[in-house]
């Protein structure tokens, strides 16, 4: 046994042993992984979306380069950091602020540490099931837990709460119940319960009640920032926020966090009433990584990307329906989730009672048996890169074609 716990230093990022064997990268490039058993995968989980233009980019990758080479860690203020910030708020509307974390945990507990010192409230309401963190307040009412249910009374912990996602009378209710609440803390997608899509005009109105009454409005987008263009995703959804919370794809496989806002709610950072520390926040090489990898994005096509996710939701839910077996997709073009039901649910609630543990973890088997490696389990997601066309797209849409038949064959059998 080696000192590694489990081989691996996040439980999220590890695979289940195929055929008694472990899963393995050896070298990930563009839309592909290799394993260390020399077998070519192509990849839609993207190191949980990270590497929005494909692993090992030539551009992040020379840019990287280069920082390396000028120190990786010079301690203090250097000529990328600021630069980086400036292309971060490049396409992101209102949001003319930025500053610089190096995970996405870090950028949440940053954006409710200003909405609390603003505000001067001390409580947080985060939506059940979705994945804000892993530090013990924002780790409340994960997917998968008793609590996301909000079976009982309301929990209140580590100064957060919980709302429900598409459930307008639920926030309506934690307001008359509390006038502590300093912030809702909201995905524009509800991405780690199985890319639940918001009801027409759920967002803009969570943003008009939660400002009306006092609180501010954090949207985290560590996972579905720029994945419908070049900024922000709320711009493009409606959620009317004050901060917003990214990481992941701003580095395009480099870690790197970032927190964005209005110049109203980054006044707590200016005058220090929030403050901030980290050694490593803004370091050359993750701030040459961002600035390369906005600059590469304003350059591609998000209509066509997002087309190609479209056409491979249909061909998915195709290859399944054409054998009998119901399923359905829900999402967007760059990051979605497969169901086995139809429609997809909109609600949490609806989303456990359809979770099917055991087709999601035949489903991951079969498409690794089959080329094609994605997050498993009933709240995985499918993502695409800007790399992920031609042959990559086909290989995936057979091993989905080859999966459904050994499913249904399955479920026939049974």
């Amino acid at each position: 046994m080696g000192a590694l716990p489990g081989n691996i230093s996040s439980m999220i990022r590890r695979l289940p042993d195929l055929d008694g064997r472990p899963f393995v990268v050896e070298r990930a490039h563009g839309p592909y992984l290799t394993d260390t058993g020399g077998r070519r995968y192509v990849d839609h989980a993207l190191a949980m979306g990270a590497t929005i233009l494909g692993h090992a980019h030539p551009a992040v990758v020379e840019a990287c380069i280069r920082a390396l080479e000028g120190g990786s860690m010079p301690g203090f203020s250097h000529h990328r950091e600021a630069a980086a910030a400036d292309a971060l708020v490049q396409d992101a509307g209102p949001f003319t602020r930025a500053t610089f974390l190096t995970t996405g945990s870090e950028a949440v507990h940053l954006a409710c540490r200003v909405a609390r010192r603003t505000t001067g409230r001390g409580t947080v309401a985060k939506v059940a099931a979705g994945f804000d963190g892993w530090y013990d307040d924002l780790a409340l009412g994960w997917s998968g837990s008793q609590e996301a249910l909000l079976a009982g009374p309301r929990p209140v912990r580590n100064g957060m709460t919980l709302i429900r996602w598409n459930d307008l009378a639920d926030l309506e209710a934690l307001f008359e119940e509390s006038r502590d609440i300093a912030a809702v803390l909201i995905e524009p997608m509800l991405a780690n319960a199985g890319s639940l899509v918001a009801e027409p005009g759920y967002l803009s109105r969570v943003s008009d009640m939660a400002h009306r009454n006092g609180a501010m409005v954090i949207s985290d987008e560590v996972l579905m920032g720029l994945r419908l263009h070049p900024g922000p995703s709320c711009l493009r959804l409606g959620l009317d926020a004050d901060l917003v919370t990214l990481g992941k794809a701003i580095g395009s496989g480099i870690p790197v966090a970032a927190l964005v806002g209005t110049e109203e709610a980054f006044a707590a950072i200016v005058d220090g009433r929030a403050p901030r520390a980290g050694t490593y926040h803004g370091n050359p090489l993750s701030t040459a990584a961002v600035i390369a990898t906005l600059e590469t994005l304003r350059g591609l096509d998000y209509p066509g990307m997002l087309a190609r996710g479209d056409a491979l939701r249909a061909d998915i839910s195709s290859a399944f329906t054409r054998r009998g077996l119901t399923a359905t997709t829900s999402g967007f073009g760059s990051v979605f989730s497969l169901w086995f039901s139809t429609p997809p649910p909109s609600r949490y609630e609806a989303a456990a009672a359809l979770a099917r543990p055991d087709l999601s973890e035949a489903l991951h088997f079969d498409l690794r048996r089959n080329g094609v490696v994605a997050i498993p389990g009933p709240w995985g997601r499918i993502f695409l890169s800007f790399a992920h066309e031609g042959d990559a797209l086909e290989t995936t849409r057979e091993a989905f074609e080859r999966a459904a038949e050994r499913l249904a064959a399955t479920a026939g059998a049974g």
